[in-house]
């Protein structure tokens, strides 16, 4: 059902030859087709299923960004079999466990992940394992899996169309880990249906067609490089252009832009931030670009007040959600930003939100802080293999999100912070966001993220980690008299340090159990005053 969509029904001769039209590229030098995208999905579906791939089968994606990404996981998804999608990054004992976890009996990678992958294969349930060369120098560690099949099972395939069934849209397609803040992953698993109905949904917000075209920035493993603003590019008939995986500069993707005539993009708000600061900003323009996405972390102000100097016409959006939640459930509308300049915006069409009081579970008005809930036709609904953190995360068809906020009574969600995230001091409760906003319009401070660390008098105090401008200087001393000027006793941080960059996950999301394991030991030091 899925694979149809984006493959065969743009292939239909009512479509005025469509699958003559470019359908995904890789920067500035790959392109292919929808019929090219076609074909070699086919050849990928017909090699797999010679390798013994049938519907339900886990098979493991540990790939850079590429156009065969696309081609492999709609060949995978278009059997009925499960596209498990590998972060990279990740270690090979953590990999281990992903594929350990899902089962996964086939795994396809690049070359240049096969040293990792390597030493712990033996100790998961792949049988089969194909290695992609796509660079002779990237891929040079193809030989550390001397048992692996060569690409070529799967592209010299048959490129007809594959002798099974549709896929139904209650069936599974995808399981991804969630590079969640806390705790060990949980494989989220979508199906056909929940896919379909995502992009759907995205398609009617922002009206993608045909002359849509749209930079993805971040790695395809991530819903925000692939499901987020993709998907519904090809569903509508335009054209996808993601950049590799490493090595991401500003340069590269303005040239991208530049090349391609992108309409849309969707940049992490780091790199928002490289953009704004970028030397060549006021000389290179991006004159078809109408609008930019971006999402995982709260964009700043002072950047916003910058696109829409220097790029009046383009759209800043900021998306909220999260993988099982659907990925996506709200969007910030440009055009009331002045009014709700931290809200997250509105929940996408056919998304409903609500607050809920975390400790008893009942619905609470609005303008009330609470924990965010979120139901829709894409939330997941499932963690895979894991009954009981299903039934904590979703309840009656509602995704609790972790997420601290409070709704308006004109429907803007803010968000205040993670339920966990949450500082208890003295008998009071402290929202890092509020904090970190107050810190966001100091004019030396780039990021920050507040976190809260033993106190033996109140429990827990915050610290706050930033981020410094470049060019700029603070100390301690000065950032907390800043606080002092702007927030109650208990709420200013009582510990400042400062770092080059923060911690994050692959979805650009703050780690800020990473700096509550660094900075912990802060508790026990003399204050600053």
């Amino acid at each position: 059902m899925f694979t149809g969509i984006i493959t065969r029904q743009l292939l239909q001769p009512a479509r005025g030859g469509g699958g003559e039209r470019p359908a995904i590229s890789l920067e500035k030098d790959q392109t292919w087709t929808y019929a090219q995208l076609a074909e070699r999905t086919n050849r990928y579906a017909n090699g797999l299923l010679a390798q013994g791939v049938r519907p339900g089968d886990r098979v493991g994606m540990l790939l850079s960004n590429s156009l065969e990404y696309w081609a492999l996981y709609l060949a995978i998804t278009r059997l009925g079999a499960i596209a498990v999608r590998l972060n990279w990054r990740l270690t090979g004992e953590e990999l281990r466990y992903a594929l350990t976890d899902s089962g996964s009996t086939v795994l396809c990678l690049h070359g240049r992940f096969a040293a990792t992958i390597a030493p712990v294969l033996a100790d998961t349930p792949v049988r089969t394992s194909i290695v992609f060369v796509l660079d002779p120098e990237l891929d040079a560690d193809a030989a550390a899996l001397s048992d692996a099949l060569p690409q070529s099972v799967l592209e010299d395939a048959d490129p007809g169309e594959p002798a099974v069934p549709d896929p139904a849209p209650t069936d599974p397609c995808m399981i991804m880990y969630t590079s969640g803040t806390t705790g060990f992953p949980k494989g989220a698993l979508w199906t056909h249906g929940h896919t379909l109905w995502f992009g759907a949904m995205q398609a009617l917000y922002w009206k993608y067609d045909e002359r849509s075209v749209h930079l993805g920035t971040t790695p395809m493993f991530h819903v925000s490089g692939f499901e987020d603003c993709v998907l519904p590019v090809l569903m509508s008939g335009g054209h996808a252009v993601m950049m590799r995986s490493t090595g991401l500069t500003v340069d590269r993707i303005v040239d991208v832009l530049r090349h391609h005539r992108c309409t849309d993009a969707f940049l992490l708000p780091a790199t928002i931030y490289q953009w704004m600061s970028w030397s060549e900003l006021d000389r290179v323009d991006v004159p078809d670009l109408g609008r930019v996405v971006t999402g995982g972390s709260p964009i700043l102000g002072w950047a916003v007040d910058r696109i829409r100097t220097r790029f009046p016409k383009v759209r800043m959006e900021q998306a909220y959600g999260l993988t099982e939640g659907g990925a996506m459930t709200s969007v910030m509308d440009p055009e009331r930003l002045d009014d709700h300049r931290t809200s997250v915006g509105r929940p996408l069409p056919l998304t409903e939100v609500k607050i809920v009081d975390p400790a008893t579970l009942e619905e609470l008005p609005a303008d009330t802080d609470g924990e965010l809930w979120t139901r829709s036709p894409s939330v997941c609904g499932v963690y895979w293999g894991k009954p009981e953190a299903t039934a904590e995360t979703f309840v009656d068809g509602w995704c609790r999100t972790g997420d601290l906020a409070r709704i308006t009574t004109d429907g803007y969600i803010y968000i205040i912070g993670r339920v966990k995230d949450m500082i208890l001091s003295g008998g009071e409760n402290i929202y890092p966001a509020e904090i970190e906003n107050v810190l966001a319009d100091h004019p030396a401070i780039q990021e920050s993220a507040v976190i809260g660390v033993p106190d033996p008098k109140w429990d827990e105090t915050p610290c706050a980690a930033i981020v410094l401008n470049d060019g700029h200087s603070l100390t301690e001393d000065e950032v907390i008299a800043y606080c002092r000027e702007r927030l109650a006793g208990y709420k200013r941080p009582r510990y400042v340090v400062f770092v080059d960059v923060l911690p994050r996950n692959a979805s650009g999301k703050i780690l800020k159990r990473l700096l509550r394991d660094e900075y912990a030991h802060l508790g026990s030091a003399p204050a600053a005053r």
